[in-house]
């Protein structure tokens, strides 16, 4: 079969059970999650700009962005699909030092998703954390092989992709809140 590629952006989420789907994100200081339940058959990648939730009293739109509330997506995501928490493995990959003599916002995010997990008692098997360089990322959520590409330090291109693509919309409130 053909595997289709989905391309994970700043701010969005995927998850699957599809085996030929492979999920792709090019990552400079943002950081990516990519994690599956091997028993459950099912993975999936968040891709967050920013540690913490700090919406500055405005709305939900601009909460995407943040760890907490993506990594909480994701996760209530593949529970929803039959992951269980012990099993989950996850690798993270992300938190370049981008651009020197600025806040080193790379770093924080790395600091906060290994936190966040090890808090959570979830498993990290793998990934590349930190370092000057972009990545590009190909995770095949349903196996767990996950392809590395450093990108060239400097090379803006890169996000592209990102920069054509409209901001992400946070989903309309249920009212339902699922606490892990």
């Amino acid at each position: 079969m053909t595997e289709r590629r989905v391309h994970v952006i700043q701010g969005e989420f995927q998850v699957t059970s599809d085996a030929n789907v492979v999920l792709t994100t090019i990552l400079g200081s943002c950081v990516a999650a990519c994690v599956r339940d091997p028993v459950a058959a099912v993975g999936g990648m968040n891709h967050f700009l920013l540690p913490g939730v700090d919406t500055g009293g405005r709305g939900e739109p601009d909460a995407m962005r943040y760890g907490v509330y993506s990594m909480e997506l994701l996760l209530n995501a593949l529970y929803r699909y039959g992951a269980k928490r012990e099993r989950l493995e996850v690798k993270l990959f992300g938190g370049a030092r981008m651009i020197d003599g600025l806040t080193d916002v790379g770093n924080q995010n790395a600091t906060f998703a290994e936190r966040f997990l090890r808090s959570e008692g979830i498993q990290v098997v793998g990934g590349s954390l930190r370092g000057e360089h972009g990545r590009r990322i190909q995770y095949w959520p349903i196996t767990g092989r996950v392809r590395q590409m450093a990108v060239a330090s400097g090379d803006t291109s890169m996000f592209e992709t990102e920069r054509r693509r409209p901001a992400p919309v946070a989903p309309a409130q249920s009212g339902a809140v699922e606490l892990f």
